[in-house]
């Protein structure tokens, strides 16, 4: 007999997800000036991580366990031994939290990673841990600075972080936040409730928010802290209430946590709290971008290999035009996903070295981090809705993977900030900190430089216009037209950076991917047909895949 495999389910699965993602491939040579080595992570991506995942998020999901058989207070998260080794494999093996510390390749090579893993629940639990070393790293006290190494998977034991920020009475309202910090017997200890804590009964240790005794109102008055799992006294630091249920990112355990005179450590100065925890947000949802690439990735591979092998009306359904239209729009929304995300990627690594108060250049990553954020959450529900739709009836069922796709894809616009909280803060960057002069300078700079010389300043030109127009309106107009502020701003970002890539790396094919932008999603008129070559070429991805 046959053992069952998840091969019956997938058509993406035993692929090496990195060999054939040409684009990704490009990217990483047109940022870093050659490729790093992901192939290892791409096969294993591809098959056994792919399959676990499947089987986390159907089978056994993670289990809150709150007493130990000795009958005292536990609050772990018990995970299926398979996904205990994939973390593991994750951290030590292929070193997807090393790289911002020591690796070659830097931030670029972790967030590759991270769109190379696609499930957003697996990474999430590496997202809140390289979030946990980044603030240690940057900013603990020798006290704890040092973990950073553990939860980076530079020495071992390795440690699982978290960033717990979240209240009920708040969301991303942070200045509404309740939970109190207070000095006893020499030590901060942390009294309040976080709602959305995402590693609960798997942190080692975790980043919160909290408001010193004394300290003003509203989110200037919050500062971070470190809180470890266990305290000084060898108790249990904190109690995990319960594990919520959610649609996707089932993999990752979010629970709601109270803090009751629980040990903490301060980070850095006491009023910088908000900046340090905003410059962490950045990590996060940088990683959100990255993860959100991934998810339509996994589901363009899916939907690509069943047009392939589908036949419907006597030829397989690939050979079909509006099947090919659709694949082509998938692809584009990925390239440029791609793109604007490693973009926001390489002006953040610039960045890593500021501290509040912050320079210019942290402004324009911060700016490009919203832009990439939003543009990529966008696309990730547009190509597994679109892919579902091509795998038909069978798409909609729970025992396919395609279905996965589309649900996971659906958290992206929502956590780490919301699409609307993306606007708001991009217009803060902007009438504050004047992060768009540096994005101007910038793309005009590249687009003296690009294939098409013509069409890249054709849509410098059309990111000015938008900044003006939205300038020239009364703040309470701006804010309600400031999501189409961030998606024109996106779209010609892509536009300037494809057609830089084109030119930079000799392909041509980005400068076609970089006219179906400007075309349809900048000045949203309908997909024009480029030509059989070079649509076969777009929607194989550069020969990638095999038509």
């Amino acid at each position: 007999m046959p053992l069952a495999s998840i091969e019956d389910l997938s058509l993406a699965y035993g692929m090496n997800h990195y060999l054939v993602d040409t684009p990704l491939r490009d990217t990483l040579r047109y940022y870093l000036g050659s490729e790093p080595s992901l192939s290892g992570l791409g096969e294993y991506a591809g098959g056994y991580l792919y399959e676990v995942a499947y089987r986390v998020d159907r089978i056994n999901p993670p289990v809150h366990i709150m007493w130990s058989v000795r009958g005292d207070r536990s609050d772990v998260a018990w995970l299926d031994p398979s996904h205990r080794r994939v973390i593991k494999d994750l951290m030590l093996t292929y070193g997807v939290n090393r790289h911002p510390f020591q690796e070659e390749g830097g931030w670029h090579t972790h967030y590759a990673s991270i769109n190379l893993i696609g499930d957003p629940g697996l990474a999430c639990i590496l997202t809140i841990t390289v979030q946990t070393a980044y603030a240690l790293e940057k900013y603990g006290s020798d006290d704890v600075r040092g973990y950073y190494k553990n939860l980076a998977g530079i020495e071992e034991p390795i440690m699982l972080g978290a960033t717990w920020f979240t209240e009920i009475q708040g969301g991303s309202d942070l200045g509404a936040n309740t939970t109190t910090a207070r000095r006893v017997n020499g030590k901060w200890v942390l009294d309040g409730y976080k709602y959305f804590a995402s590693g609960a009964g798997l942190a080692d240790i975790a980043l919160a928010t909290a408001r010193p005794q004394g300290a003003r109102p509203g989110a200037k008055g919050l500062a971070l802290f470190a809180v470890p799992r266990i305290r000084s006294d060898g108790r249990l630091n904190y109690s995990v209430r319960r594990l919520k249920e959610k649609s996707g990112t089932i993999p990752v355990p979010t629970g709601e946590v109270e803090l009751a005179g629980s040990e903490a450590y301060l980070l850095g100065r006491s009023d910088e709290g908000i900046y340090y925890t905003l410059e962490d947000l950045m990590v996060s949802r940088l990683s959100n971008s990255a993860g959100a690439i991934g998810i339509a990735r996994k589901a363009y591979l899916e939907a690509y290999q069943y047009a392939r092998h589908r036949r419907a009306f006597g030829r397989r359904i690939i050979e079909h035009q509006l099947v090919r239209r659709d694949l082509l729009e998938m692809e584009v929304l990925i390239e440029e996903s791609l793109a604007i995300t490693h973009k926001a990627v390489q002006l953040f690594q610039d960045s890593t070295g500021d501290r509040p108060p912050y320079t210019s250049t942290y402004h324009y990553a911060r700016l490009m981090t919203h832009i990439a954020k939003n543009l990529t959450a966008q696309a990730a529900a547009r190509v597994t809705m679109l892919a579902m739709e091509l795998f038909g009836g069978i798409g909609f069922l729970r025992e396919y993977t395609i279905e996965r796709w589309h649900r996971e894809a659906l958290i992206t616009p929502i956590w780490e900030g919301t699409s609307n909280i993306q606007a708001l803060d991009m217009l803060e960057a902007m009438y504050k900190k004047k992060a768009h002069e540096p994005l101007i300078e910038d793309l005009d700079s590249m687009a003296r430089e690009a294939y098409d010389k013509e069409l890249a300043l054709k849509a410098v030109e059309a990111a000015r216009t938008s900044l003006a127009r939205t300038s020239s309106m009364p703040p309470s107009e701006a804010e309600f037209r400031a999501k189409y502020l961030l998606e024109d701003l996106g779209h010609s970002t892509a536009v300037v950076l494809l057609e830089s890539m084109a030119s930079s790396l000799g392909e041509e094919r980005y400068h076609h991917v970089a006219k179906i932008v400007y075309d349809s999603l900048l000045h949203r008129k309908p997909i024009e047909n480029p030509g059989d070559t070079v649509l076969e070429d777009i929607i194989s991805l550069g020969g990638g895949l095999e038509l």
